[in-house]
């Protein structure tokens, strides 16, 4: 595992971002794990998840692309640090862009925020994490209405693994139904590789019980 996957998971853990006990998802689901990205709220928080991003797009997409996506109202800030961190870490000025909740009829006008989008334009998502992938179902249609545009893929932070609506992950059935390619700067297996039964900062995150919790998990929720 890249060494920028292991610094992110623990990042995760110091941010209270990834935790594990006992919870349950927006589609009613018991978990023992959640990612709340919410958690982050410091602008060196922002700054250290911007790199992150940009290199597992980096390592995935390149840098043969035009603009970053992030869909409103979390995918804002992801595609302002994400952009910032390419530029840093790469050399390569890549715009950002997101879309408005409510249409702007005054001033910068439109459903847009940060560049336009541009007919021969490659387009990457950005997201926090995705399940359903709602998002991207509202948001395709937004950049697509922008011109001759062509969407290259979808990176989120944490790629939970589990089914979506039907068997399949729901990153796997988002690269099915629009034809794109998506990439997580880690998954939830290279969590438990990283963590368990590994003492990190005087603790054992993940021991044999919560590992037990979390197969169960997967036995029922897992992708296929």
């Amino acid at each position: 595992m890249e060494q920028y996957k292991q610094e992110f998971i623990e990042f995760m853990v110091d941010c209270q971002v990834l935790k594990f006990g006992d919870f349950v998802t927006k589609s009613g689901r018991k978990t023992p794990f959640f990612v709340n990205t919410g958690f982050y709220r410091t602008g060196a928080q922002l700054r250290r998840l911007g790199e992150y991003y940009a290199r597992a797009i980096h390592d995935k997409f390149g840098l043969e692309f035009d603009v970053l996506f992030g869909p409103a109202y979390k995918g804002i800030p992801l595609t302002v640090a994400a952009t910032i961190a390419i530029s840093e870490l790469y050399g390569t000025d890549i715009r950002y862009c997101s879309n408005r909740k409510e249409v702007k009829d005054h001033g910068d006008k439109g459903i847009l925020l940060g560049s336009p989008i541009q007919d021969g334009d490659r387009v990457v998502l950005i997201e926090d994490v995705t399940t359903a992938g709602t998002s991207i179902q509202e948001t395709l249609p937004i950049i697509r209405a922008q011109g001759d545009v062509q969407p290259v893929g979808l990176a989120v932070s944490v790629d939970r693994m589990e089914r979506g609506t039907g068997t399949k992950s729901a990153l796997k059935e988002i690269e099915e139904k629009y034809g794109l390619q998506t990439t997580a700067i880690v998954t939830m297996a290279e969590v438990v590789e990283h963590l368990y039964n590994r003492e990190y900062k005087g603790r054992v995150i993940i021991d044999d019980e919560m590992k037990k919790a979390i197969d169960a998990y997967y036995e029922q929720y897992g992708a296929k």
